[in-house]
């Protein structure tokens, strides 16, 4: 199990454990997009409410044992829990509109444009955290956000208002990151994550409830209308696994981040867009359109360059090695809260 007694991305790569770090992230990854798959799957017979607060309730059930063992229960009072609710919200409202984008988008799609992520967060650093960037950094941004406009295709005859969800679920994602960035210094990894897993589960109760009050909205599309149907021992099977893969790919990141340099290790989580792809193609038939293909390859592309630029950045400061939380590359989706 990773070492969460630092601060939130204070791991460093010890000795020549890259090969272990690569391995960690890979499968890291594969775990999301399974998590994903499932999901997309399960929003036949559950709602998008349902199955976020199952999760998270059952991820919890695998946190709260592993902060006892890891490190004193105090480690979670925190005098920032404020920006750690905040957080949550975000989790809890961003990746809502994630998977209810699931049932009328191919995988290969939703996810593409959520890797959008990471440039929203480079401009977010950039306005809120006074962060310098240069002009290879813009010209990057650039290049993905043309790469999100040409996946969306708006104005054109493939164009889905759907499409938006996963955009403003990149920009709440990027936004929750900018806060990581804030308490990053202080607050370790496991802290983080178990306010974030947990706070979200119980903010998307209401807002189902809510939502459910425009009848028309929820007879027009049924996974988001509120209902809580009753579970079958299958389905609490499922929906354990579903929180096991999250928590694992979670730890797994963690780790890779702990072991390996970032300059190794990030630029494989993009790995999880042609994985989605593959499962989308093998499970719904999904064949990704010309359009999502040019946009993944903007996307990908200028991802990885902000992220090496960063990188670039932080050495020439004679900083520590920079880590998850200062050079961002997305997971997940992000990872998902698990």
């Amino acid at each position: 199990m990773a070492d969460y007694s630092g601060p939130s991305g204070s791991g460093t790569a010890s000795g020549n454990r890259t090969p272990e770090g690569i391995l960690c992230i890979g499968a890291g990854m594969f775990l999301f997009v399974c998590q994903d798959a499932m999901m997309k799957i399960m929003l036949g017979p559950f709602s998008v409410w349902q199955l976020i607060c199952a999760r998270s309730l059952l991820t919890a059930v695998v946190l709260v044992p592993a902060i006892l063992i890891i490190g004193p229960p105090h480690r979670l009072l925190t005098p920032l829990w404020r920006l750690h609710v905040c957080r949550a919200f975000l989790f809890a409202v961003g990746f809502s509109l994630y998977y209810s984008a699931f049932p009328f988008m191919t995988l290969a799609s939703v996810t593409t444009i959520f890797f959008a992520a990471p440039l929203i967060t480079a401009v977010l650093a950039t306005v809120f955290l006074k962060e310098k960037i240069g002009l290879h950094r813009i010209g990057a941004l650039i290049a993905g956000f043309a790469g999100v406009m040409v996946t969306m295709n708006p104005g054109g005859e493939t164009f889905q208002w759907i499409s938006v969800l996963p955009l403003i679920c990149a920009l709440t994602y990027a936004t929750s990151q900018t806060i990581v960035r804030r308490i990053g210094e202080t607050e370790t990894s496991l802290t983080t994550g178990f306010y974030t897993i947990v706070l979200a589960g119980v903010f998307v109760l209401p807002m189902g409830w809510g939502l459910n009050t425009f009848t028309d909205v929820a007879a027009s599309v049924p996974h988001i209308r509120w209902h809580w149907d009753a579970v079958a021992l299958d389905d609490v099977v499922r929906l354990l696994v579903l929180g096991v893969l999250g928590m694992i790919g979670y730890i797994l990141l963690s780790r890779a981040y702990q072991i390996s340099e970032v300059s190794a290790v990030a630029p494989l989580e993009y790995s999880y867009i042609p994985m989605a792809a593959l499962l989308g193609y093998l499970f719904w038939d999904e064949v990704p359109t010309l359009n999502t293909l040019v946009g993944m390859g903007l996307i990908v592309t200028s991802g990885i360059y902000i992220g090496y630029r960063e990188l670039i950045s932080a050495r020439r400061k004679v900083a520590p090695a920079p880590t998850r939380e200062t050079v961002f590359v997305p997971a997940s989706p992000p990872p998902p809260p698990a």
